[in-house]
């Protein structure tokens, strides 16, 4: 599975981008202990944000027909551009499919970029490091900030580094 296609979503594929949302929350929940809505849902406004606000970008991940993964980015119009959620299904993991979708979405837009991610997600931890070294090589930095309106949660990593086409 070493085929991807990282294309801009659109509101045809809002559906599959939802589905892999609820999957996406779903690994989240572990490190939050969130738990699902009365519906069987999770929070969605980011992932509503990334088809409604101009300053987002809703990036689906296929391989073949099938849709692996998602991106979603934010702060379009500003210096710094955030890679607010990325998603690859779990029988996607490990192929090289996440490496190339995050380097193909980052390329789309240069400049600042930030990742945040949980220290208790140490598969994400291990990713998001070899990403930036991957894309940056020694230019980037690592901080801890308070999640905002969660002062019961550890702080988020925050990624940084920056994308030169």
């Amino acid at each position: 599975m070493s085929e991807i296609s990282v294309r801009l979503a659109n509101d045809a594929e809002r559906s599959v981008l939802e589905r892999l949302w609820l999957m996406f929350r779903h690994d989240l929940s572990e490190f939050g202990g969130l738990l699902p809505n009365p519906d069987g849902s999770f929070r969605s406004e980011w992932l509503q944000a990334a088809f409604d606000d101009t300053d987002w970008a809703p990036y689906l991940l296929t391989s073949g027909e099938h849709p692996v993964g998602l991106a979603l980015v934010r702060g379009l119009g500003g210096y710094t551009r955030v890679l607010n959620s990325f998603f690859v299904v779990r029988g996607a993991r490990r192929s090289g499919i996440g490496m190339r979708a995050v380097q193909e979405v980052v390329a789309r837009h240069p400049g600042p970029w930030e990742v945040a991610f949980q220290d208790a997600n140490l598969a994400a931890v291990h990713f998001w490091r070899r990403v930036a070294a991957e894309i940056a090589g020694e230019a980037w930095t690592e901080d801890r900030r308070p999640v905002p309106g969660r002062p019961d949660l550890p702080p988020d990593v925050w990624i940084s580094f920056d994308v030169h086409v």
